[in-house]
């Protein structure tokens, strides 16, 4: 009798980092999510793009390195809550703080779920779709590479439309 198989499901991830060698903390990041992805399917990165990190405003007078950005596609068996934490214990290996440390500061490496399959999921600790990825360009550029054509779920809208919305 073989195992049941589990449901397989597509998610789209953004990568960032302003803080060290970015390139290696997005290189790690990748590395540890091909450990997530289901057995037969391959992960899949956009073009890394350099982009001014966006602040608060009321914290616009602070000055921060300019963030490395990325996106990755995957398909994985892990539910949505399970993913987020393998996501914030990548995050914690490349020394990502959370406790004490103001929302919004500079950081080795940010991972945020965009989308899972087209699961809406508004919980304490999760909000998916990525409640500010349509305002986004550097969120929005490299998932468009990935997937131009991909609707998003909560708001019916194609990924391409709706970069090219943008101000």
């Amino acid at each position: 009798m073989t195992a049941p198989t589990l449901p397989v499901t597509e998610v789209f991830v953004a990568l960032g980092s302003n803080l060290g060698d970015g390139h290696a903390h997005c290189d790690a990041a990748i590395e540890a999510l091909r450990g997530v992805c289901a057995e037969g399917t391959e992960l899949r990165e956009s073009s890394r793009i350099l982009t001014q990190a966006v602040v608060p405003e009321e914290r616009a007078d602070e000055r921060q390195p300019d963030y490395l950005n990325a996106v990755v596609q995957l398909h994985t068996c892990l539910e949505p809550l399970e993913l987020l934490d393998v996501l914030q214990d990548i995050e914690r290996q490349r020394g990502r703080q959370r406790e004490g440390v103001p929302r919004w500061s500079a950081r080795p490496l940010d991972l945020d779920l965009l989308l899972y399959g087209d699961l809406c999921l508004e919980s304490p600790r999760l909000t998916v779709p990525h409640p500010l990825m349509t305002e986004r360009a550097f969120v929005l550029q490299p998932l468009a590479e990935l997937a131009p054509h991909r609707v998003l779920p909560h708001t019916g809208r194609r990924v391409v439309d709706t970069l090219e919305a943008l101000p």
